[in-house]
């Protein structure tokens, strides 16, 4: 007859070969120290990559302070990098919440714990809900822009105080019908992306009527700063305008160079969902406190592994948020 001997926690948690445990760490500590340094070093090679590319095309790269500027409930307020700045106190905050509750559960205490890995959850779903309503701003667009035949980007300022201005400030509508075009009246069945608000025409016809407006191009000068044309020179470059790009996506970007926009998505993407990942985690963990598991188990290791890797998040954020919206 076979018996079944459940092992205590001392003596699970043995390394096999002996009392000797390296670092004085459990195994599964261990492993998941393996996965945040596997984990840092393809976070590593994103941002590298992300350097190589900035450095390489400086000129077309957008500035921060242009792009990251909505704040909820506040519209028509320019707000540079104010919400991205709360959404990482939010998310360092709940790095905090996350060491009280590891404290919390080394003195065995059940109450504090629950309530502050609840603080850490709240405050990991508010920033995931953030980022993803600055992907839609950042989809979305605010100004838009142009594109020439050769795949620079146009943007417009005003005269007065250099400050970007929206196409719907000047595109004069020209009445005509527009649709989009679809699989079956198309050229090899190609079905065309949504319009976007204004025609080339439209826009070319506003800019010409406004003297107002000058353009802004993708080229910086001596001083780093780029390059905005007098109003001569605006108009002739308006002439070589061939598309209205509203927005960010994989392939155009009316805050600059493509690339950006490509970079963005895959590295905050990726980054969010380790967030949510940690965020699910944390969620099993708690209603596991609550029902006591691990009152039952002696211990709270469970928390102290789960809250490495909320560290390890929280850290990535500060390099991401450094070289994404600060450098």
């Amino acid at each position: 007859m076979a018996v079944s001997v459940t092992k205590s926690y001392e003596e699970a948690n043995v390394w096999d070969g002996g009392d000797q445990k390296p670092l004085n760490a459990g195994y599964g500590k261990i492993m998941m120290w393996f996965f945040i340094v596997s984990d840092a070093l393809t976070f590593s090679g994103f941002l590298v990559s992300y350097g190589f590319s900035r450095f390489k095309y400086i000129d077309s790269w957008p500035i921060a302070d242009e792009v990251f500027t909505h704040f909820p409930f506040l519209h028509g307020v320019d707000a540079p990098m104010y919400y991205v700045a709360l959404m990482t106190f939010i998310l360092i905050f709940s790095s905090v919440t996350m060491v009280l509750a590891v404290d919390a559960g080394h003195h065995m205490n059940k109450s504090k714990t629950a309530f502050y890995m609840l603080l850490t959850i709240i405050g990991g779903a508010i920033f995931v809900g953030s980022q993803a309503w600055e992907w839609k701003n950042f989809i979305k667009g605010e100004y838009g822009a142009v594109e020439t035949r050769g795949g620079q980007i146009l943007q417009f300022l005003s005269a007065e105080d250099n400050k970007r201005v929206s196409l719907s400030d000047f595109a004069i509508e020209i009445p005509t019908e527009r649709s989009t075009q679809k699989k079956n009246d198309g050229i090899w069945f190609q079905t065309e992306k949504s319009l976007p608000q204004f025609s080339i025409e439209e826009v070319k016809k506003g800019f010409r009527a406004n003297p107002n407006i000058l353009i802004r191009i993708q080229k910086v000068d001596e001083n780093g700063k780029k390059i905005i044309l007098t109003r001569d020179e605006s108009l002739r470059k308006i002439d070589s305008a061939t598309l209205v790009v509203e927005g960010a996506n994989l392939v155009r970007n009316e805050y600059g160079n493509p690339l950006f926009a490509d970079f963005f998505f895959f590295i905050t993407g990726f980054h969010g969902f380790h967030v949510f990942s940690g965020v699910v985690l944390n969620i099993i963990i708690f209603f596991n406190i609550i029902l006591g598991t691990y009152e039952k188990r002696g211990h709270y290791d469970m928390v102290e592994k789960v809250g490495l890797y909320w560290h390890f998040v929280d850290l990535v954020w500060v390099f991401v948020f450094t070289f994404f919206y600060l450098v």
